[in-house]
């Protein structure tokens, strides 16, 4: 077993050649080595129109190397001749069944593999085929797969068992300048956001983006005024773990470097009071994470507004297409009209494994389940004491 957690197999060829070129696959299961991809993956990341910031190498290898478990890592890449043009970041866990998911974990909103654009069809068909052999006995499930994401040319090629099913709901908006967001809400609602932006910004409130050597210090500051911002009520646990926040300076110093995140602060009278992170991608930007100083609700300051206004801005001024707030329901969100977009779920495996898949899909489903009835039940509970 030792031998095959280390060992680097041979690419083999997978079909006939396609524009004078061989597909060949690997199966890549060392850190080292997937840390050693960062320059092809990038450019593949680059090339792949539907790819989200929780594609880019800089993010899915520090979460290896804060999450993973040794001997579980399963990178399965495609090459045309000598260039990347498929990618599908994955790990082995047992649930108790062997199961293929994606890096990422919870901690990312959204999951896919890598597809380069311009043999897109073909290298999807060339994966399909590398993940078939490479799962072997285990279940291939990819969560959290957005809409019109490179998976679903995988899965529409798969030749075995499929299933898909319903995901998180996410939230989206345009990107357009912060006026046109402000229009398309009810006019009594817009004169209120138009008045605590002009209180925010009579209040002297400055931002500043953070550069790259500074983001290690900036994540600390951001991640102490999450905390503060929580206090006294119930937060994401994994937001105050050590592992969350090393993943954090690690993943979005790099993702500075590049152009795939920015850190905002916002500064009054010269203190902190709030900063933002906000990851990015070709075609889609969304706040990540923030903190602010509960001084701030004190002074009556709408820091939702004021971050949506920081966003809008940067991905009008960057020629994005979707302002993105992620996953959740949360109503503050609902406030600006947003259009709900369902996440996937992609269930894949061999035909002999279709019961497999089945008991996978069934045991998901009954999860869902009981999460909706326990909801319907604390939000009954909840009229009743109003």
């Amino acid at each position: 077993m030792a031998a095959e957690t280390n060992a680097h197999p041979a690419s083999a060829p997978l079909s006939a050649s396609v524009s004078g070129s061989v597909f060949t696959s690997e199966v890549c299961r060392d850190s080292d080595r997937f840390g050693a991809l960062e320059a092809e993956w990038t450019a593949l990341f680059r090339r792949s129109r539907t790819a989200t910031p929780f594609q880019s190498h800089s993010w899915l290898h520090s979460w290896w190397l804060s999450y993973g478990t040794p001997g579980r890592l399963r990178i399965v890449i495609v090459r045309k001749g000598d260039e990347l043009v498929a990618a599908a970041p994955l790990m082995l866990v047992r649930r108790p069944l062997p199961v293929l998911v994606q890096l990422g974990g919870t901690i990312s909103d959204f999951s896919d593999v890598l597809l380069d654009d311009s043999c897109a069809d073909a290298a999807a068909s060339a994966l399909a085929k590398a993940l078939a052999g490479a799962a072997r006995t285990a279940v291939i499930d990819l969560r959290e797969v957005r809409p019109g994401a490179a998976a679903e040319r995988v899965f529409g090629c798969w030749d075995g068992p499929r299933l898909r099913r319903a995901d998180s709901p996410c939230l989206e908006l345009p990107a357009v300048p912060i006026e046109e967001l402000i229009s398309r809400l009810p006019s009594s609602r817009a004169q209120r956001v138009r008045a605590k932006l002009r209180k925010a910004d009579k209040l002297g409130i400055d931002e500043r983006e953070v550069p790259e050597d500074e983001i290690p210090a900036a994540v600390e500051r951001l991640l102490a005024l999450h905390r503060l911002q929580w206090q006294g009520r119930k937060v994401t646990p994994e937001h105050l773990s050590t592992r969350f926040s090393e993943h954090l300076a690690r993943s979005v110093r790099a993702m500075v470097s590049c152009g795939d995140a920015r850190v905002t602060e916002f500064r009054l009278d010269g203190a902190l009071v709030a900063s933002d992170l906000t990851l990015m991608s070709a075609q889609l930007s969304g706040g990540y994470l923030y903190g602010a100083d509960p001084v701030l609700r004190e002074r009556k300051v709408d820091v939702a507004s004021l971050l949506l206004r920081n966003g809008a801005q940067h991905i009008t001024a960057a020629g994005g297409a979707t302002l993105s707030m992620l996953r959740g329901n949360e109503p503050y969100k609902r406030h600006w009209r947003p259009e709900t977009v369902r996440n996937q779920r992609m269930l894949l495996s061999r035909r002999w494994l279709a019961p497999s898949l089945r008991a996978l899909a069934a045991g998901a489903a009954g999860r869902d389940l009981a999460a909706t009835l326990v909801k319907r039940v604390r939000d009954d509970a909840g009229a009743g004491k109003d």
